[in-house]
């Protein structure tokens, strides 16, 4: 009952994008992802949304995150199909994969989807694609996603999350029109995803796009919950 709810907490899932894993030849981090991560996840950690003309409904996350690296490495989720997707979830019978099967619930359980992603060649990364793409579009329908890019350039990833937008729209998750991207990565967030300087501009990009998140999500949570999804 939402009219006599103070607290909603929703299960978000955060898919990062890029599987690399190697530090390049002029140096510098494995993954500039990972500062982006930690700093995505701090924040919803401690975010206490405020939804309403009173904002008297406060919002919280139970976090899931997906790691490309993990889920595709020995012993994870997606092991046995491997990033070239040979083994598509939905054509599998149910109990043919445990891990995959769990993890399949988990993404269909979830009220809303973060992706934070690099730009590989401007478009999606392969990774990415494979790692929603193992999973049929019924399991992410009628709720939002959110997207966060990034890059060690001065364009943040925005050219990527224009092909994002096209792949979660395509998958059933729609995308909120505001989106995060943090461009020169290292000159913002530390190792451990802490910001050198908390007030700058483009951080302020992420609290106001889980703001748009937050109140899609909690929309589209009711109206599932109290409606079902569409009768087609």
């Amino acid at each position: 009952d939402f009219e006599s709810m103070a607290n909603v907490t929703l299960k978000t899932i955060v898919f990062l994008g890029s599987a690399r894993n190697i530090v390049p030849p002029w140096g510098g981090d494995k993954r500039l992802g990972d500062r982006v991560l930690k700093w995505v996840n701090q924040t919803l950690s401690t975010r206490k949304g405020l939804i309403g003309p009173n904002q008297d409904l406060t919002v919280a996350h139970d976090v899931t995150v997906y790691d490309p690296i993990e889920v595709f490495g020995k012993d994870g989720a997606l092991s046995s199909s491997g990033g070239e997707l040979q083994t598509p979830h939905f054509f599998m019978k149910p109990g043919t994969n445990p891990k995959m099967d769990e993890m399949q619930a988990t993404i269909k359980a979830a009220d809303c989807y973060i992706v934070v992603s690099a730009e590989y060649n401007h478009v999606v990364p392969p990774a990415l694609a494979s790692l929603m793409g193992h999973f049929g579009g019924s399991n992410y329908a009628y709720k939002p996603s959110a997207i966060v890019t990034y890059s060690p350039s001065p364009w943040g990833g925005m050219r990527a999350a224009m092909s994002i937008k096209t792949m979660l729209s395509e998958l059933g998750c729609m995308p909120i029109s505001k989106l995060c991207g943090i461009p020169t990565v290292t000159e913002l967030l530390n190792e451990d995803g802490v910001p050198h300087d908390p007030n700058h501009r483009m951080l302020h990009q992420l609290p106001k796009l889980l703001t748009d998140l937050e109140w899609m999500a909690v929309a589209l949570k009711r109206q599932r919950e109290q409606f079902g999804p569409p009768n087609h």
